[in-house]
């Protein structure tokens, strides 16, 4: 059994951080276990190799809900990282914070030191934006954030669409304001792919205090009484050890983090009985609150657009000389993140803050990418903020190799579906607007037919899913259904940690990604102090 001073369980965006800034201490041991394999491959450097990964398993849990009332009965695609960098070596790299009132929340429900005034210095602590530092950005950290390369005529024109529909143009979604329309600024540099792994871990694997074991799947985590001690893993077919003597930090994410949890003996005590897992600790919310953004796409067919992606003799020449300008230059339109362009709109005048998000694509996105379709076109993504409906993450038996019982509960609450209806309205706006129409693309049928609010309703069921971002499995509190509380320390436990989505107390206005490296951020000042 070797020895370290923290273990971290799971490779992703949250355990790069950690593993990364912990051993920058040299008298820190630091071992990190991830269940994937290296980010070498070319498909997740390349930034448009996404196409690609989204209809293979080698970088993905490939997960899938249970099925979903709220979907028709359908159940739904859940892909999570399974590589070093985790999602953020497999997502489209849009970098975005929401609100500041979405922290403001949090620290309202009663985690103190999770305020916007709070969090800001921690994402400006973790950012390198290439536009150079201001109040609201960083240009000293390790993640680099960028315009997008060559953005798509088709992006752009989204972009004055949605001027033309009188929605504000915003140049910085992280910025003063986040209403508006305009080009994401991404995680990438250089024409390449910068995810977590790329920012804060694999520049540092020559460090010896820090081990980075890949193709270990965690098991369970190893208690004496209500200590954690260390986490036993399988790799190559063996079981093995490792000791943590300070602390266990898991970030395996909002989905197998939980689970994690339950194998251990963490979590709802009968559920885990159940199952002939003996209990640790009886911890009720473990699992439970996961809520998740609500999409839905509508996609349009526009046989002129030849430059952009999509099965035709004509693209397939120009994804060639892509690979070629790539290959040589790190340019063209392979450095393309597919979703360019979005926005942040609220789906009535009325309403406080945007509670809708946009993400407008240069190809036409069937499945979640992995459904072919010939021709050219570009697809237009339309999320829901702020669900109300909460679902849950169970155990499907006690086999850590069983993926989890996943049931986002989409739509369960009504005001979800009320929300998403007007929302297809305002997308449906925006595409319409000259900058978009003089294009000449028309809405394909599955969507085209659906017109009053109850066939939309009906297509929205038929055809929503995620949009890729799980939280609050092990939530941030300090109620009876809480996880963990302000210092991300598990309730009624000791030595362990949960750092990733799962804590988030409400889900953020916007993408995931670059909260969670805050989360990190913030947790390695938590551990700092309290050793």
């Amino acid at each position: 059994m070797r020895e370290f001073d923290y273990v971290v369980i799971g490779g992703g965006s949250a355990g790069c951080v950690l593993a990364g800034r912990l051993s920058e201490d040299p008298t820190v041991r630091v071992c990190l276990l991830e269940a994937g394999g290296s980010d070498a491959s070319v498909l997740i450097h390349c930034p448009a190799g996404l196409a690609a990964m989204a209809r293979s398993g080698a970088f993905n849990w490939g997960l899938h809900t249970t099925p979903q009332a709220g979907l028709g009965g359908r159940r739904g695609y859940q892909p999570r990282g399974k590589v070093l960098g985790g999602s953020s070596s497999v997502n489209a790299m849009i970098y975005a914070r929401g609100h500041a009132s979405d922290y403001d929340h949090w620290a309202a429900a009663g985690n103190a030191g999770w305020g916007w005034n709070d969090v800001l210095p921690y994402f400006l602590r973790a950012e390198h934006n290439e536009r150079g530092a201001s109040a609201w950005h960083g240009a000293d950290g390790p993640l680099n954030v960028a315009d997008l390369q060559s953005p798509q005529r088709a992006s752009r024109a989204f972009v004055e669409a949605g001027v033309q529909a009188g929605h504000p143009r915003n140049d910085d979604f992280n910025g003063a304001q986040l209403e508006g329309v305009g080009l994401y600024q991404v995680t990438h540099r250089a024409g390449e792919r910068f995810s977590v792994a790329k920012a804060y871990l694999t520049p540092h694997l020559g460090r010896t205090n820090l081990q980075v074991v890949t193709g270990a799947q965690a098991t369970r985590i190893l208690f004496a009484g209500r200590r954690a001690t260390g986490v036993e893993y399988r790799r190559g077919g063996q079981t093995q050890q490792v000791r943590a003597t300070r602390e266990v930090l898991l970030s395996a994410g909002a989905l197998l983090s939980p689970q994690l949890l339950m194998l251990s003996g963490v979590g709802p005590g009968a559920q885990l009985q159940s199952h002939g897992i003996g209990v640790v600790h009886d911890l009720p919310g473990v699992g439970a609150h996961l809520h998740d953004h609500p999409d839905v796409v509508q996609v349009m067919d526009a046989p002129r657009l030849t430059d952009l992606f999509g099965l035709s003799l004509p693209g397939a020449l120009n994804v060639l000389r892509g690979v070629r300008e790539w290959r040589a230059h790190r340019s063209g339109m392979l450095t393309t993140n597919f979703a360019e362009a979005g926005g942040f709109i609220k789906s009535r005048p009325e309403e406080p803050l945007p509670d809708l998000q946009l993400h407008f694509v240069v190809g036409k996105l069937l499945d979640h990418g992995r459904r072919a379709t010939w021709g050219h076109g570009y697809s237009c993504h339309v999320c829901l903020l702020q669900p109300r409906s909460r679902g849950r993450v169970t155990l499907a038996s006690a086999d850590p190799a069983a993926a989890p019982l996943v049931d986002p509960a989409f739509f369960s609450d009504p005001d979800d579906m009320q929300r998403m209806v007007r929302g297809v309205r305002r997308m449906r706006e925006i595409l319409a607007q000259p900058a978009l129409a003089s294009l000449g693309a028309r809405e394909l049928p599955h969507s085209s037919r659906a017109q009053s609010d109850a066939q939309i309703e009906q297509f929205i069921r038929d055809w929503a899913d995620t949009i890729y971002h799980p939280v609050g499995t092990c939530r941030m509190g300090c109620g009876p259904l809480d996880v963990v509380d302000a210092q991300l320390r598990v309730h009624g436990l000791q030595a362990l940690r949960v750092v990733d989505a799962s804590i988030m107390p409400r889900i953020v206005s916007g993408n995931t990604n670059a909260p969670t490296v805050m989360i990190a951020e913030r947790a390695v000042d938590l551990l700092r102090q309290a050793a």
